[in-house]
């Protein structure tokens, strides 16, 4: 009897241990695949690899599209690109004098960038009209308001097929165009032509043929200025412009146009330095969770880029301290910051993002959640730091002015 015991004892004691070493592993498997989960779900993706390989400094340099202070390559450009690992810059017209000068500055970025694996966004804004920064051999493109009088989506897609093509020959590879604002306010003073219409379905309608032109040349478009920059009586680049209206005014009007932009896979939205107190009393928009992740990916699906407006203008640094700015724009949902101007005041933002990790204000997982964006971006672009040796601009000419001939409403563009 005492043996039958015995034997049934081993036998619970066998099972117990059989049981529990199940179960450990099984602990063990779900523990192994939470932590593959954690790094990537997506096993074999060349992205996530180049992610996982990258510093932490590559990090947050690709959050950042700084701008250069003169004509030339210096030394301050060079310590963005090789001591910052900068993801991007942006030219305006005092950087750009003559074709020859616009393409050494290009080429002495992208040559230096060689030290890096990643490939720079190379900017510009080139909307048409009074906002060109192009030098002025190129033959000039209408205003966003010439070109919605037309009312010839045909046209509009040409056109802006012909603006991607000579960018892509100088060497760009993202313009800040189109301009989505509808202007519904005339007395606005930095919008006006820029805008397409006061209509949002004509705004809609040629924002998009503008985005899909850009796009026929590898151009990344960039839609701004979200949520809607053509109601406001204050320029942002001086102050900080204050609109009373709430959600529902937005949907019936500002956002429709940016709401069909996010249906036809616009990858980038340039984010407004607006206050909505209705929406945000304490943030302008390119500051505001409740906008940013809100109102721009949760209720109208964004997934793409969302970049701020140059956070050196007005209405960011006569309230705000630019390098809180910078940081607070992250953690709304942001993915670029933009600073145009001031070196040191590039250096600082990129400082301070790199300080906000290190002190937990922002997570390192939110900082690659927009690192692997900005990488995946730059491959559908199939970005290069290709150097470009010369620029026709007589070739560009030519088409511009065999399209201007069919459209007598464009005929003062053809005494250039």
């Amino acid at each position: 009897m005492r043996k039958i015991i015995f034997i049934l004892f081993l036998l619970v004691v066998l099972v117990l241990l059989t049981l529990s070493v199940y179960f450990f592993l099984c602990e063990q498997t779900d523990r192994q695949q939470e932590d593959s989960s954690d790094k990537t779900s997506d096993l074999g993706d060349p992205i996530m690899d180049q992610l996982n390989a990258m510093s932490m400094e590559e990090k947050i340099g690709q959050l950042v599209i700084a701008g250069v202070e003169g004509y030339e390559f210096d030394a301050k450009a060079q310590a963005l690109i090789e001591k910052y690992k900068i993801g991007g810059f942006v030219l305006f017209k005092k950087n750009i004098r003559d074709p020859e000068q616009m393409l050494e500055l290009l080429n002495s970025l992208k040559k230096t960038n060689e030290v890096n694996s990643i490939p720079l966004f190379l900017a510009i804004d080139e909307e048409g009209g009074r906002i060109s920064r192009l030098p002025d051999e190129f033959w000039k493109t209408p205003s966003s308001q010439k070109i919605a009088e037309i009312n010839d989506s045909e046209f509009t897609f040409k056109l802006s097929s012909i603006v991607g093509e000579r960018l892509k020959a100088c060497g760009f590879n993202m313009n800040f165009a189109p301009v989505l604002d509808v202007n519904s306010n005339p007395n606005n003073p930095v919008i006006g032509d820029r805008s397409f219409s006061h209509d949002p379905s004509v705004v809609s309608i040629q924002g998009i043929q503008t985005m899909k032109g850009l796009r026929t040349q590898n151009i990344i478009p960039v839609a701004k200025h979200f949520p809607g920059h053509g109601d406001t009586v204050v320029d942002s680049h001086l102050d900080l412009p204050v609109l009373d209206h709430n959600l529902d005014r937005l949907y019936n009007l500002e956002l429709i146009p940016f709401a069909l932009a996010v249906e036809n896979q616009i990858e980038v939205i340039m984010s407004a330095h607006i206050l909505l107190p209705k929406l945000d009393p304490d943030n302008p928009a390119s500051l505001s969770p409740n906008i940013i992740s809100k109102v721009l990916r949760e209720d109208l699906g964004f997934e793409g880029l969302v970049i701020t407006d140059d956070l050196t203008m007005g209405a960011v640094l006569d309230n705000y301290d630019i390098r809180e700015a910078a940081v607070q724009a992250i953690i709304a949902g942001s993915d670029i910051v933009l600073v145009c101007h001031d070196f040191q005041k590039e250096e600082a933002v990129l400082q301070a993002l790199r300080q906000a990790v290190e002190n937990g204000d922002i997570s390192l997982k939110r900082i690659e959640q927009s690192v692997y964006k900005i990488l995946k971006l730059k491959q559908k672009y199939n970005l290069t730091d290709e150097i470009v040796s010369a620029v026709d601009y007589r070739l560009f000419n030519q088409k511009l002015e065999t399209l201007y001939r069919d459209y007598p409403g464009l005929s003062y563009l053809l005494e250039q």
